[in-house]
């Protein structure tokens, strides 16, 4: 199964390093997802053209924002938010102040879709020119920022590279698998290999095939991961056939799920998610 990654326009050359580490690696998160814009709209509460500017470096995303679009991909946001924080010292001490203020999930639509990311710091909203430059607060920030990179650096590299040695092109071509497997280890997905479903009812009265645990984790068309398995077993177990179980969530297995939740009278949108893991784990 191939991957499919965006065609993304390229960064500003003016952006400072960190601001485009950020950006980068929030691409990839959202490339591994398979979520386009209006998704990622959709699941976080920022409207698409929030998204269109954050992750074309126009304008820097809230902690917020950073923090949803890492839920919304089923990763942890620790990591993602130090990194943001490293990003905001960059951003603020470029333009001499507080980053712009970006709408939040409810706040009123952009009046401009694409304002003008780089205002000039020398001028005020009247057009008078002044020739205020913020040496003290860049002075004043080196510190903070010298002391947040190191931690950065600490947290970030064994995610960059992937934890298992893989080299910087493999990590970033390669898609979000999920929570390792605690005996079978990162989830791999391989053509032609089937997994065996062995479906057994735990202490707690539910259905286990005993390749993942989560009754909430969102699966959908693209997914690959060890909870792709465990769905693809308990839709056999329901006579609703995937028409193989391989760990890619495909054309097959969401028809299965579609015929799974029509049966349940549940909403029939293709996905596995909470409702429809109650359903499966029955």
């Amino acid at each position: 199964m191939g991957w499919n990654m965006s065609r993304w326009k390229e960064l500003p050359d003016s952006l400072d390093p960190r601001v485009r580490q950020l950006v980068v690696q929030l691409r990839r998160l959202k490339d591994h997802s398979g979520l386009g814009l209006a998704a990622l709209a959709s699941r976080t509460g920022y409207s698409r053209s929030s998204w269109d500017r954050y992750l074309n470096g126009k304008a820097l995303p809230p902690a917020e924002a950073v923090e949803a679009l890492a839920r919304a991909c089923d990763t942890d946001p620790a990591r993602l938010l130090v990194q943001r924080e490293v990003a905001a010292e960059a951003w603020n001490a470029g333009r001499g102040g507080d980053p712009e203020p970006e709408a939040g999930p409810n706040a009123a639509p952009d009046a401009d879709p694409d304002p003008d990311p780089y205002p000039s710091p020398t001028s005020d909203v009247r057009g008078t020119r002044t020739a205020v430059v913020p040496w003290l607060a860049i002075v004043g920030s080196s510190a903070v920022t010298a002391l947040v990179m190191l931690v950065a650096l600490v947290l970030w590299a064994p995610w960059e590279s992937g934890g298992g040695g893989n080299s910087g092109s493999e990590a970033r071509d390669k898609p979000f698998t999920g929570e390792a497997h605690p005996e079978l280890g990162e989830f791999t997905y391989e053509p032609g290999k089937t997994y065996a479903c062995e479906v057994k009812r735990d202490d707690d009265g539910r259905l286990y095939a005993g390749y993942s645990r989560t009754r909430t984790e969102l699966i959908e068309q693209s997914s690959t991961r060890w909870s792709v398995v465990e769905a693809q077993c308990l839709l056999e177990h329901h006579e609703f056939s995937p028409e193989g179980v391989d760990g890619a969530f495909g054309n097959n297995t969401e028809r299965a799920v579609r015929r799974l939740q029509d049966e349940a009278h549940i909403a029939v949108d293709g996905k596995v998610g909470p409702d429809t893991w109650k359903v499966l784990r029955k």
